[in-house]
């Protein structure tokens, strides 16, 4: 068993190294530029090209592969000569990123003329927050000349990037404002858009937002989680059972019933089932007035009967299928020859259900079971978007309508790791349900 767990670790880490690799290049070979994907096809070649280096998307693919994965703050903090970090600006109500550590004081700059350096300062308080700011001019002393013989000073802009100023080089930049574009002077030479890496849970700011990925990201996956579980407690045990049981009465009326139930549940596409069940339960009968659609911003524990057209949804597309599969490998293994020999030995017939038959028909419906756990948590996005749903499946589908590429990229990964460890966790039930399987 250990060396089975191993094994399939080191499969899972290559498999993940190799998408990850895959999801990059794909998101670099979608056509057209990412600045006139994300800002359309009206902006100016000054502002396409401000917008590509404040984001690092005028670097070398593997440069931004490397910090997509392993993050930038230690290459920034090398080049600036101090740590940064991401601190929470309670008045201001978003997290960024400062030059400094958690405790003292912290530091942004900005310059006017390509000449002067000045620094923003805030105190790290005791409970937290930051306290008040105040500007200070930096003196000459700052500057540090290159091997091209240029002076040059690295630190942190405005926007929270490490950006490097190249002294008397007075040139503007065009920035992207909630009020439009707006043009500055005194603009750095060089950014590197901080973040910490995928691998460190951060996989950098997302395009549309401005905000990180993962402050966005995270409540929508535990949104999904919680529907997709409460899904799976009720569909799979049930599915498990009615498929047991159709399997048990083959050909009786019963089997019939839940045969052809099963059936139109699963031709059914989940947009229809998911409109039948409004008409029905909300229009026709009223049971749910107010409850069909999530509000924007409305937490799903507000008003928990938001939640049960979507698992009722849910339910009717999974049941039918897991059903179906628990019948025929049920049918499949009463056919056996070791389950007639212990019929006809004299054992009692639900003790030779239970303890032979069972075990060995569940083999096949938990392949189906774990590969519909992907589908539970990636691929509701029909669902998600009829019910207004705030999880996982919408979200990337909005990432990808919007081109927030890093967004869509981090998603993409976390429905990857999901997939990759359900499989996993399908192994290892299969050992327990048939210790007869080995792997080579």
């Amino acid at each position: 068993m250990l060396k089975l767990l191993l094994r399939r670790f080191l499969f899972l880490i290559v498999t993940l190294f190799a998408v990850s690799v895959i999801v990059f290049a794909i998101s670099e070979l979608a056509p057209g530029d990412m600045a006139t994907n994300v800002l359309g096809n009206t902006i100016t070649p000054d502002q396409r090209a401000s917008f590509n280096a404040q984001n690092g998307l005028d670097q070398p693919a593997l440069t931004r592969y490397r910090r997509w994965m392993l993050g930038s703050d230690r290459e920034a903090a090398r080049l600036i000569g101090a740590p940064v970090d991401r601190f929470y600006d309670a008045e201001n109500n978003q997290t960024g990123w400062w030059v400094g550590g958690s405790e003292g004081t912290i530091y942004r700059h900005r310059s006017e003329d390509g000449e002067t350096i000045l620094q923003l300062e805030r105190d790290t308080l005791p409970d937290g927050k930051l306290g008040p700011s105040r500007i200070v001019t930096l003196g000459d002393e700052i500057w540090v000349t290159n091997d091209e013989g240029e002076e040059i000073f690295w630190g942190v802009n405005e926007d929270g990037r490490a950006a490097m100023w190249i002294r008397g080089l007075n040139q503007s930049e065009e920035r992207l404002t909630r009020a439009g574009w707006i043009s500055t002077a005194g603009a750095p030479s060089a950014y590197i858009p901080l973040q910490k890496g995928l691998l460190r849970g951060d996989p950098g700011i997302s395009l549309i937002t401005r905000q990180p990925v993962i402050e966005t990201l995270v409540p929508r996956l535990l949104n999904t989680l919680f529907l997709a579980g409460i899904a799976f407690v009720i569909i799979m045990p049930l599915a498990l059972f009615l498929g047991v049981i159709a399997g048990l009465y083959e050909g009786r009326p019963l089997d019939r019933i839940l045969s052809v139930g099963g059936l139109v549940a699963t031709a059914t596409p989940e947009f229809a089932s998911g409109v039948f069940l409004i008409v029905i339960f909300a229009v026709w009968l009223g049971w749910f007035p107010g409850a069909v659609v999530i509000p924007p911003g409305t937490s799903i524990f507000e008003q928990p009967q938001m939640l049960i057209l979507p698992i009722m949804t849910l339910m009717l597309v999974e049941l039918g299928y897991v059903l179906r599969v628990t019948r025929a490998s049920m049918s499949e293994v009463l056919r056996t020859n070791y389950i007639r020999t212990a019929v006809l030995k004299g054992l009692p017939y639900w003790k030779v259900i239970w303890r032979h038959a069972l075990r060995n028909a569940l083999l096949a419906p938990i392949t189906v079971i774990m590969l519909h756990i992907n589908w539970l948590i990636g691929g509701i996005v029909v669902v998600e978007t009829l019910f207004g749903f705030p999880g996982l499946g919408s979200y990337v589908l909005a990432s990808a309508l919007n081109n927030d590429v890093f967004a869509l990229q981090a998603a993409t990964m976390i429905l990857v790791v999901i997939a990759v460890v359900s499989q996993l966790l399908a192994d290892l039930i299969y050992v327990y349900l048939n210790p007869r399987i080995r792997y080579t």
